[in-house]
């Protein structure tokens, strides 16, 4: 089983802690494990580890923290763990200082069927799409991103309905797993690593700004779910509600649609004690859960009821 071999490994988040978990689980030697450095956050500004460092210390695992990657101080620790293969999972682009390292080099677990969205939001931007299909891919580091060469893929379907929360979760479960499977591969020496090709149209997956969650409600009514399934629970799809003499910014976290003729204006809002709904060029978003500035996220039926938007007539 090759538990012998040294593994040093690189992530921030969730998405990567099951990841370092299972390795830890099925005993494989983790001589060290990178993350950032703690940051200032909450009330206080309390220093506040992330969530790989927070599983790392619980296990007692030798976790290092630099601030630059490419320091003479982090590389010299980093070579003196003597690790024969580094695992990245959701980190950061590693300079060629650190990948190139190991004798069995670096790999990273993208949550994508590669090459298909390279980028730092794959799965949202697979909602946001309306992909039918996505996955995780293991792939060996180079020097760009995104662009190595493939060693493993696992594939799924995507729910009809599923936000990024929940296809985040599955994927971390799925990536969990081939992070094993590609690292006894490895060392065993039972994967044919292949060139990722460019031969078709790509679609990339970039980092996601306030600007990319806002609803352009020119677009189809399907396309406007996918784009708020996309985004929930995070960051969250959002839109500015209008009347005669104001504008208040809400965010949707859930609704459903219905495809109908109608004779309303494309933005119009109508609402009732239970429902409130925005008219798109083919038919109407229902808004379930919704949240407005300073407010807590609430269902629609208690948002409605706590909150008189009759003045309201159009989103923007």
């Amino acid at each position: 089983m090759n538990r012998d071999k040294k593994i040093v490994f690189m992530g921030t988040p969730n998405f990567a802690v099951e990841a370092l978990k299972k390795l830890h689980e099925n005993n494989h030697q983790i001589v060290g494990v990178v993350c950032p450095p703690d940051k200032p956050g909450g009330r206080g500004q309390k220093l506040k580890s992330c969530q790989v460092k927070q599983y790392a210390v619980s296990q007692n695992l030798n976790v290092l923290q630099p601030g630059k990657l490419k320091s003479p101080q982090f590389l010299s620790k980093l070579t003196n763990l003597n690790a024969d293969l580094f695992i990245v999972v959701a980190f950061r682009m590693l300079p060629k200082e650190v990948w190139s390292i190991p004798k069995y080099g670096t790999f990273n677990i993208h949550a994508s069927l590669l090459p298909q969205y390279r980028g730092a939001a794959p799965v949202n931007w697979a909602l946001i799409n309306g992909e039918k299909k996505t996955g995780v891919t293991s792939f060996l580091i180079d020097e760009q991103i995104d662009t190595g060469a493939i060693l493993l893929q696992k594939d799924c379907e995507i729910r009809e309905n599923e936000n990024v929360g929940e296809l985040h979760d599955r994927l971390m479960l799925m990536g969990a797993e081939l992070t094993i499977e590609t690292c006894e591969g490895i060392f065993n020496n039972t994967i044919k690593p292949r060139i990722q090709h460019n031969s078709f149209e790509l679609k990339n997956a970039p980092k996601l700004f306030k600007s990319d969650c806002k609803i352009d409600w020119s677009k189809s009514s399907l396309e406007i779910y996918n784009h708020i399934r996309g985004l929930s629970p995070y960051p969250v799809a959002w839109t500015n509600i209008i009347s005669d003499s104001e504008s208040k910014t809400i965010k949707i976290f859930n609704a459903y649609y219905e495809l109908l003729k109608h004779k309303k204006e494309i933005t119009e809002i109508e609402i009732d004690k239970n429902n409130f709904k925005i008219y798109t060029k083919d038919g109407v978003i229902n808004i379930l859960e919704i949240q407005i500035a300073g407010k807590r996220k609430m269902d629609i039926k208690s948002f409605l009821n706590g909150n008189d938007l009759s003045s309201f007539k159009n989103v923007s």
